[in-house]
């Protein structure tokens, strides 16, 4: 089959996978257009419900686009869906359920991004062709207009889709002065689809890459976090690191870069991470939940980024990186609180890149009960997303080390679990709680009580379970050392 037999072959299945996708849809897609229709407006499907019904992969979110502004979809709605929000009419979209379907409705837009602006000026537009024109890209830009079904493809989206390219319907300059956050989705698609993006969208994202200062650090977290949570963050990484815009929105990442030296003393940085982050990706069925974990992604990107910073030549060729993981830490709790992360993805990250290394101190399983009581407890609620970067870490050609790596960290997993069963690791804490080292003691709250606590923590890591008596004794030997017991 030759190459354009195969690409009308791939044409046809598409359009035979949009019919069968808009039959399902139909019974509120055609009511809901001829509604319009009867109020005299236009309405399609719009933008990546087209492509996705022309994918086989349209879900329950369906948009469309109207010649209605705002205040006359909001009319025909009303009472027709079961519910009804328009949080987004400043910006032209009512929204609404309808027979378990979540619908989104847009009047036509012909917005654009001003140069010093971080916000789009919303303009409307006049009829389908304006609207789709100013579409991102042209696998966005169809339109299946209702309730007639007739389908709309100016820019040649389907014919793109059936070669699997990223192209932008007018020029990728235009497309990405209108709102930079493109380049950023450019890399998303490619990760998210498998779709290569054209030469000339790359080589507009490599020339315009400053841009993407001007778009909200919220606008490009929400983008990022897509190419992470996609099948093949690899892709839109890659490619916003090759055409500049990582230094911008992510620079620690272009800086894992490193130069090799000809001796090959240290390993590819950048390369290693975004192998740690594939790792971590395969052994994501470990971690509880369903679907893809963002802080163990972001965790395993990130969790070397602390060693251009610390790189250290040493006498005799050799390369050091103390403290990186430190140092990673702190570098990543600034660049995602930047990001507008959540506190408690910040936290989560950078917890993991600081302990990223305590597992290489095991060795051939020389820990004591009391060092894997420790790990386990600074580890808390990450644990199992601490095993996952961990063994994700290991990205050694040398099958024997890798082997060796393994085996010690299995061993490791089943010290935990045999001391998690007998000690209740999960909630480690003192044998004694606070109300009774009071009664003990005979004193009232306050600083003595936490520092008795602490003690008889430190106690539990290092000795295990203690019963009631022997935690008693463990706290007046305690006491009976503490200069206000003298006194």
């Amino acid at each position: 089959m030759g190459t354009k037999e195969a690409a009308n072959h791939v044409l046809s299945k598409a359009q035979r996978q949009a019919v069968r996708q808009l039959l399902r849809i139909a019974p509120v897609a055609d009511e809901l257009g001829a509604r319009f229709q009867a109020a005299g407006h236009e309405l399609a499907l719009v933008g990546g419900s087209v492509r996705d019904a022309l994918l086989d992969r349209l879900g329950q979110d369906l948009d469309f686009t109207t010649s209605a502004h705002p205040e006359e979809t909001k009319k025909l709605l009303a009472g027709w869906v079961d519910s009804l929000w328009d949080v987004g009419q400043k910006f032209g979209t009512i929204g609404g359920t309808k027979n378990g379907f979540q619908i989104e409705i847009t009047t036509y837009r012909a917005d654009s991004y001003d140069p010093t602006s971080r916000k789009p000026a919303v303009a409307y537009g006049e009829s389908i062709t304006d609207d789709l024109v100013r579409r991102d890209f042209t696998v966005n830009a169809m339109a299946v207009l209702l309730p007639g079904r007739e389908f709309v493809d100016p820019h040649g989206g389907l014919a793109d889709l059936g070669r699997r390219v990223i192209r932008t319907p007018g020029t990728p300059e235009q497309s990405f002065s209108d709102d930079p956050l493109r380049m950023m989705r450019a890399a998303r698609f490619a990760s998210q689809l498998g779709f290569e993006v054209a030469p000339e969208v790359v080589a507009a994202m490599t020339d315009m890459a400053g841009r993407i200062e001007i778009i909200s650090a919220e606008r490009v977290r929400d983008e990022l976090t897509k190419i992470l949570l996609s099948p093949s963050p690899r892709t839109g990484l890659t490619l916003l690191v090759d055409t500049g815009i990582a230094g911008y929105v992510l620079p620690e990442l272009p800086a894992l870069r490193l130069e090799i030296d000809e001796h090959h003393r240290h390993k590819d940085v950048y390369e290693h991470s975004l192998t740690v982050l594939e790792q971590a990706i395969e052994l994501e069925p470990r971690l509880p939940g369903d679907g893809p974990d963002l802080v163990a992604r972001l965790a395993a990107l990130l969790h070397d980024i602390g060693k251009p910073r610390t790189r250290k030549f040493e006498a005799g060729g050799g390369v050091s990186f103390h403290h990186h993981d430190v140092v990673g830490a702190k570098l990543a709790r600034k660049r995602l609180t930047a990001l507008r992360y959540p506190s408690a993805v910040i936290d989560s990250v950078a917890q993991l890149i600081q302990l990223h290394l305590r597992f290489h101190g095991y060795g051939g399983g020389e820990w004591t009960d009391s060092a894997v009581r420790r790990y386990v407890r600074d580890a808390g609620d990450e644990l199992d997303r601490l095993h996952v970067l961990t063994r994700a870490d290991c990205t050694t050609r040398n099958r024997r080390k890798a082997l060796a790596l393994q085996q010690s960290y299995d061993s490791l997993e089943e010290r935990i679990a045999r001391l998690a069963e007998e000690e209740e690791l999960a909630a480690i804490r003192p044998d004694l709680d606070g109300n009774q080292i009071m009664q003990i003691l005979g004193i009232r709250p306050g600083p003595l009580v936490g520092r008795a606590y602490h003690h008889l923590l430190e106690v539990r890591l290092d000795r295990g379970v203690l019963s009631e008596d022997e935690a008693r004794a463990e706290l007046l030997r305690w006491w009976s050392e503490q200069p206000e017991h003298s006194s």
